[in-house]
């Protein structure tokens, strides 16, 4: 049954690329909302000032866009609500649940160092916790704490982990206003959460701390506490933490590479969730199935061949006419190709027989650059080898042969070729595979009559006659 209050959220923060962990934070999040019938938003947690830019901003939504995970409202930008988050902080500070502390770095630094020698925790004492904001130093100017109790333990109820028990004595008085006034991210997130209606905190379990501490902060302001889930980290192949040395890239780094988003999205959600054995199912599958009870707790591992495989099975069933425009972008980016209408057509015309060799968009846009290519074509090593001894004269004089064929179709240049063979007393691969390499000047390539269909009558005629003159 559809619930309209759940809301979600993907909130990345814009210091790089959107990375693979970071687009399956935001498709669990959108498929629980889709699930639903709830809402899924997204915000941009640009508080860090230093780090974040506009190049990484536009990088997410265009990430975001290409995987197909549209948010429901405008996105918004964490930084831009400060004024809020601050005013939150001094609710806090009139009713109690936070105060000013005085205590200046080089304190904080003597009491860490002091801890760490003990072999305690490093966590903040409470030092000013009930002093007399009187007894302030001059020349200080005061963060803003957070009161949190230092008692007792605060259980976070998730979804995938469990019920997860922190001692509060563990978890210190975290600052919510920094010492020049602005907010802190803990405070940032709480008070964005709370306001943006956030129900459900999808996101990696390395914030499963922040969310004890987030969540004293709910209770501290007497807001609901959204249902938390934290899902696994995604690892590399060989069980460490997913990293630029496994070759973790950006999402439209992968879409430069030639993936489909259809495929990148059935690839990712099965990256930490489950639907009994199904491993190959749709969107709307995925919309109908989705649920948190499915998420495992183990790290999920990142397998490129998998994905490319799976990428491959996409294209071999895609339709023909929704691969034509990304073929056709590729061509024209890497190889300065552009089509004119005669030069789709043909593209068209072989589409499916390269669709079935092909695992990515590039390798499809490789696979058919033959049929694009300036006379007279440079055969590769293996072609040349077909071309070796008689295999010239043979084709030379097949396009004879076929250049006398009134009606330019499969069947009819299967029977010539045929014909053709037999008369010379060759098996058919005698004739065919230095047919193929003076077509496409390569040793592989989709079923030959397609080939001979795609090019037209001029254009292979041609190709058969160049391999002479160029022996």
């Amino acid at each position: 049954m559809a619930d309209a209050r759940v809301v979600t959220r993907f909130a990345p923060s814009p210091t790089g690329f959107l990375h693979i962990g970071g687009a399956r934070t935001a498709l669990f999040n959108w498929l629980f909302a889709r699930h639903h019938g709830g809402q899924f938003l997204l915000r941009i947690e640009d508080t860090d000032r230093k780090r974040s830019t506009d190049e990484a901003i536009d990088a997410i939504f265009e990430g975001m866009d290409w995987l197909g995970l549209q948010a429901d409202q405008k996105p918004v930008r964490q930084f831009a609500q400060a004024d809020r988050h601050a005013e939150v902080a001094r609710q806090l500070l009139e009713n109690g649940g936070a105060y000013h502390c005085y205590a200046s770095p080089e304190e904080l630094a003597e009491m860490r160092a002091a801890q760490k020698a003990a072999g305690k925790p490093m966590r903040y004492d409470g030092r000013w916790r009930d002093r007399n904001p009187s007894e302030a130093p001059e020349g200080v100017d005061p963060v803003v704490r957070l009161r949190a109790p230092q008692s007792g333990a605060t259980v976070v109820h998730d979804q995938v982990q469990g019920n997860v028990t922190f001692q509060n004595e563990q978890l210190d008085d975290m600052i919510l206003l920094r010492a020049d006034g602005t907010p802190t991210y803990m405070l940032s997130v709480v008070v964005d959460d709370h306001d943006m209606g956030v129900t459900h905190v999808i996101r990696g379990d390395d914030h499963l701390v922040n969310a004890a501490r987030q969540t004293l902060l709910f209770q501290a302001m007497g807001w609901d506490v959204p249902t938390f889930a934290h899902i696994p980290l995604i690892h590399g192949p060989d069980g460490a933490k997913l990293s630029k040395r496994h070759g973790a890239l950006g999402v439209e780094a992968y879409r430069d590479m030639g993936y489909l988003p259809d495929a990148m999205r059935n690839y990712l959600v099965r990256l930490g969730w489950s639907h009994g054995d199904d491993e190959i199912f749709s969107t709307e599958q995925a919309i109908k199935w989705f649920d948190l009870a499915g998420i495992g707790r183990s790290a999920s591992r990142f397998d490129f061949d998998k994905l490319a495989n799976l990428n491959g099975l996409y294209i071999r069933n895609a339709d023909v006419q929704s691969l034509i425009g990304p073929v056709t972008d590729i061509l024209q980016q890497s190889e300065g190709v552009i089509l004119d209408s005669a030069g789709t057509q043909r593209l068209e015309i072989l589409m499916p027989g390269l669709q079935e060799r092909a695992k990515t968009l590039v390798e499809l846009a490789d696979a058919s650059k033959f049929l694009f290519a300036s006379r007279p074509l440079t055969p590769n090593a293996k072609a040349e080898k077909l071309l070796k001894g008689d295999g010239r004269s043979i084709v030379a004089d097949l396009a004879d042969a076929l250049d006398g064929i009134q009606d330019w179709a499969a069947d009819k240049l299967e029977n010539e070729v045929k014909a053709f063979a037999e008369s010379r007393e060759l098996k058919l691969g005698k004739v065919a595979q230095p047919l193929r390499a003076a077509l496409t000047g390569s040793n592989v390539s989709p079923g030959i009559y397609d080939v001979l269909i795609a090019l037209g009558r001029e254009e292979s005629v041609a190709r058969m006659r160049d391999v002479k003159l160029t022996a």
